[in-house]
């Protein structure tokens, strides 16, 4: 055993033709909240008003200013009177998986099982067919993304039954077969990006899980009448809506363009075929050149409505696209929304807002206007090192850009003499020590995988101590 000499790392809308609005509320005073510090490492990077420690904060103070841990489901508003809008449950559900992935602590485990329970007890134990709690098919799905994603996670397989069941319950009463595409609502009023891209999604996600060829002749299908008639092929634009024979229109919003962009990676990842990875940036793009302000700040979305967890959905697929696509050069442009946004926190109770560009007010203010920040934050790219080759058994939590002896690795759930396979972001290298402080054999990572540390000259299997991630 060599002597050991971190960090403690510490959201289906149409609004043209669904209402899930809610009525302005007077101000009150703000409550205070009560925060853990988080220590900071020797990380190194471009960051300016935080950095990755900061995601920890952020969440715990998400946590404490907005989870109801009787329910276990979050609250509407800071001050702590209702339960937030059914779908939005979902994307939190979702940033707390984002905070698993990153942290692999017992406890981040503990809440992703919680809020499965937590939307049990309060949707009609997912009784598809209760048509008053299941009152639109957007809603419903993006449940069963959530509820397959967690099932990726866990292993728990009642998670994964119950997405199959409301997949099945949504293609069965929004699926057109005459004219393609998927309806949001029970009366077919109109077919929305709301619910086609999030139907790709979720098909895939089923499709890689159980192997059932169906899922990818449904996701295929939904994804080219979603993007014949819902984007600008040329431009990038997801519109919100088709109704009837119409053309596309609606507002645009970032979440349809996240889903739009995650439905294109799904499929790109599962064919390899570059034509949807070009969809997937065109996407991005034009939220980037379209919809920001001239400062590159995304839109505020969300004045007292459910519309600000929509970039907290964006979040998810704009990260994937740079996480897993290695499409790197949105980056800066995700860094500068997340260094103001944090700039502009309430320093009192480290809670961020919907506009990014102004001071979080002091007084009560939406969950939903609270989370997408905290979200971003959660997503940060970092190298994770796995137990066994080819990624198997235990993987540590995501370790940002820094130089970590054993004792800071050890945070993240980093064994000594213990990983035997990495992945590491695009652009990135890794310096791994056989000893601790920097000391002996050294191995350097290139970006990608490496899936098999005995394959390394002399091999490293077994040996790692201290990195050196840049």
């Amino acid at each position: 055993m060599k002597k050991a000499s971190i960090l403690m790392l510490g959201a289906c809308v149409a609004f043209l033709s669904c209402s899930k609005k809610e009525g302005a509320q007077n101000q009150v005073p703000p409550g205070k909240t009560t925060l853990g510090s988080v220590p900071s490492a020797a990380i190194t990077g471009s960051f300016n008003s935080w950095d990755p420690a900061d995601a920890t904060t952020a969440y715990n103070a998400f946590n404490t200013a907005c989870y109801n841990p009787a329910t276990k489901l979050y609250y509407s508003t800071t001050l702590k009177d209702n339960i937030a809008a059914i779908w939005t449950n979902a994307i939190f559900w979702d940033m707390a998986m984002d905070n698993y992935i990153r942290t692999r602590t017992s406890a981040a485990l503990t809440r992703v099982n919680d809020m499965y329970t937590g939307g049990y007890n309060q949707y009609a134990q997912y009784d598809w067919n209760n048509t008053t709690v299941w009152f639109i098919y957007d809603d419903m799905m993006w449940w069963v993304m959530a509820l397959a994603r967690a099932n990726q996670i866990t292993g728990n397989a009642t998670y994964l039954t119950t997405a199959q069941a409301g997949f099945d319950r949504v293609w069965a009463g929004s699926y057109d077969p005459t004219n393609g595409g998927m309806f949001w609502d029970f009366n077919h009023s109109g077919k929305n990006s709301c619910i086609n891209f999030p139907t790709v999604i979720a098909a895939m996600r089923l499709y890689n899980l159980t192997g059932n060829s169906a899922y990818l002749t449904k996701a295929q299908s939904i994804y080219t009448w979603a993007k014949a008639n819902l984007t600008n092929t040329s431009t990038g634009q997801v519109y919100d809506n088709k109704i009837g024979t119409n053309p596309p229109g609606g507002t645009d919003y970032t979440y349809n363009s996240g889903t739009a962009i995650g439905a294109a990676f799904a499929l790109y990842k599962q064919s390899g075929n570059s034509a949807y990875l070009s969809d997937a940036t065109r996407y991005a793009d034009y939220v980037k050149n379209n919809m920001c302000n001239a400062q590159g700040i995304l839109p505020a979305e969300g004045d007292f409505n459910e519309q600000g967890v929509m970039k907290a959905i964006f979040a998810d697929y704009l990260m994937q696209l740079i996480n897993e696509g290695g499409q790197t050069q949105y980056l800066s442009w995700v860094q500068t929304n997340v260094d103001t946004g944090w700039a502009n926190r309430d320093p009192s109770r480290n809670l961020t807002y919907r506009n990014y560009a102004v001071a979080c007010p002091t007084g009560y203010i939406q969950t939903y206007e609270a989370c997408s920040l905290v979200a971003f934050m959660q997503l940060y790219p970092g190298v994770t090192f796995y137990q066994n080759t080819l990624y198997g058994g235990t993987v540590t939590g995501t370790i940002p850009k820094g130089n970590y002896t054993l004792s800071q690795l050890t945070p993240y759930g980093f064994v000594n003499d213990w990983a035997s396979s990495a992945k590491v972001p695009a652009g990135w290298t890794v310096t791994m020590y056989a000893d601790d402080n920097f000391t002996g054999q050294a191995w350097t990572l290139p970006a990608g995988d490496t899936p098999h540390f005995p394959n390394l000259t002399p091999t490293a299997n077994d040996l790692v101590t201290s990195v050196k991630i840049q």
